[in-house]
């Protein structure tokens, strides 16, 4: 079962039976999703459950009781409860609230947004902002263009549709079906006729440009004094947003430019701006913007930064202050596209890889604006510490990071020293003690150093260690994960079948605690993954 987000939330069954229950709660939660994408509540899972109490048993009158009590609350909210049996025997409801047809509100006029995991009201301007974005129909899946599906660009729709196919993020069911029904899954087309989504995607040129609102990329170059030296366009409506990804990064020289740095003896190469913070910014670009509104794309490059402005506020919902912990899908099914195709993680905005790339290379944070009318996000090109670069490289080949303790890492090598109040700030965290799920191991293997207590508490890393990269700590393979362990001894059996345990543990690594291979090993095997054949001391091992 999936862990509360962006499409579900979870609830004790207390929260619908106790003669207390506070209904307007659950109203408030309904209404969020019908104002975003939709979603589900399952009432009868506790927090942090992924599983009703075994043996709870749903009275035979909630479901009804749940649809007048909720409609006697709301305004345009349909919700769909179904009773579930769970394996453990336990039964808990399952409420379906699909996306509303008009905007959603409480019957007392009060709104309500799902941002993330959270239900946020919507207040001031904000409503009237809601109302503009959400017209009954989607612009993606809206076919005002009548163009014929049969009038597709073959070149284009054959080239996406054999990288759907080609894609590990993609269903086997889905891939399974025939051209026509995979463009009706992705909503590209509906019937006989393209949807905007498919026109973008997949029309002809002169379709595209008939859209009116399709993405224009201008890259403008300025020197020392501010003055244009180069300016390249891309506005002939002749490629895809996939496409246009590609070509912006294969067209600009600028972004291929790379600077040595001293490296002791030798020197290293570095790029001026990464091609993984260049394309995300392009995504997000094309994906996060509003396609009920013109405007063009402005790449603007400094001689020190590089600036991506895009039409439109914010998604209703994000902030600049809110951006790396918040996701909300403007475009919801160009988002799902994209992300089957490899292209971005539907599950966020990219921004935490843009911060993890920046300062893992020592460079600042990104930098974001928000006006009325567009958005901007400024990368730096100056390395602030090169140090920093070998540092966090070393420290993930060490111990493996997590993308949280990078990001992290990478601030605290930057500065001398940050208080638990300026590293909260920095990371957008709501309170200081959400820094133990960004700190804990770090701190536990002596990568960062703490003085001082509660909010005064001070960390940095020892210039040092920064320096001479002399680790303490354990090494990887003692502190290797589970199933990275699996997937070496998979690896060497398969070079090795017919092996025994003790030379799969002698060649994987003896620094690992041999009851850890065995466990793994008979864990594969019990998965399938691996067969065993022989007993005791003539066990060996193969691939199936």
């Amino acid at each position: 079962m999936s862990q509360e987000g962006q499409l579900l939330d979870q609830k004790s069954l207390r929260a619908v039976t106790d003669k207390t229950a506070d209904w307007n709660e659950i109203a408030k939660d309904c209404i969020a999703f019908a104002n975003a994408t939709g979603g589900r509540l399952l009432l009868g899972i506790e927090d942090g459950q992924d599983a009703p109490p075994a043996g709870q048993h749903i009275p035979s009158d909630l479901p009804d009781t749940l649809r007048r009590k909720l409609a006697e609350r709301t305004v345009n909210v349909a919700v769909l409860p179904d009773v579930v049996t769970a394996p453990n025997g336990g039964q808990y409801i399952e409420l379906r609230v699909p996306r509303a047809m008009a905007v959603a509100s409480t019957t007392d006029g009060r709104y309500f947004l799902r941002v993330a995991d959270q239900s946020k009201p919507v207040t001031g301007d904000d409503v009237m902002r809601l109302a503009s974005e959400r017209s009954a129909l989607p612009w993606e899946t809206q076919t005002t263009l009548h163009a014929p599906r049969t009038e597709v660009d073959t070149g284009k729709r054959d080239k996406l549709l054999a990288a759907l196919r080609a894609s590990d993020r993609v269903k086997a069911s889905v891939k399974e079906k025939s051209d026509d029904e995979l463009l009706e899954h992705y909503q590209l087309a509906q019937g006989q006729a393209l949807t905007n989504l498919g026109v973008l995607c997949l029309g002809r040129q002169h379709q595209r440009a008939q859209l009116t609102t399709a993405p224009v990329i201008q890259f403008i170059k300025y020197d020392e004094l501010g003055q244009k030296v180069n300016k390249l366009v891309w506005d002939d409506h002749t490629q895809s947003p996939m496409e246009l990804i590609e070509a912006v990064w294969q067209e600009v020289p600028d972004f291929r430019e790379r600077y040595e740095l001293p490296d002791g003896l030798y020197r290293q190469n570095v790029p001026a701006f990464d091609e993984i913070v260049v394309r995300e910014l392009l995504v997000n670009a094309l994906v996060h913007r509003p396609y009920t509104q013109r405007g063009d794309i402005f790449l603007n490059l400094h001689p020190d930064r590089l600036e991506v402005v895009n039409p439109g506020p914010l998604p209703l919902g994000v902030t600049p202050q809110n951006v790396l912990h918040t996701t909300v899908r403007r475009n919801e099914h160009l988002a799902r596209l994209f992300h089957d195709l490899k292209l971005m993680e539907r599950e966020g905005s990219g921004f935490d890889k843009i911060f993890e790339v920046l300062l893992s290379q020592g460079r600042p944070m990104p930098e974001l604006i928000e006006t009325h009318d567009r958005v901007q996000v400024t990368v730096r090109r100056r390395i602030l510490k090169p140090e920093v670069i070998d540092f966090i490289a070393k420290a993930d080949q060490t111990y493996q990071l997590t993308q949280r303790e990078r990001i992290a890492l990478g601030l605290l090598a930057q500065h001398d020293a940050l208080t638990a109040r300026e590293l909260a700030s920095m990371l957008e965290l709501p309170g200081v003690e959400a820094l133990q799920l960004w700190l804990k191991r770090v701190l536990d293997w002596q990568l960062v150093q703490s003085a001082g207590r509660t909010q005064a508490t001070r960390y940095f890393v020892d210039p040092g260690l920064l320096h001479s990269l002399q680790f303490t700590g354990e090494t990887t393979l003692k502190r290797i994960e589970p199933h990275r362990l699996a997937a070496l001894i998979v690896e060497d059996v398969g070079r090795y079948p017919g092996t025994r345990i003790g030379n799969i543990h002698q060649r994987i690594g003896l620094e690992i605690p041999r009851s850890r291979v065995r466990r793994a090993v008979e864990q594969l095997v019990k998965e399938g993954n691996l067969i065993q054949e022989g007993v005791r001391s003539g066990t060996r091992y193969r691939l199936p």
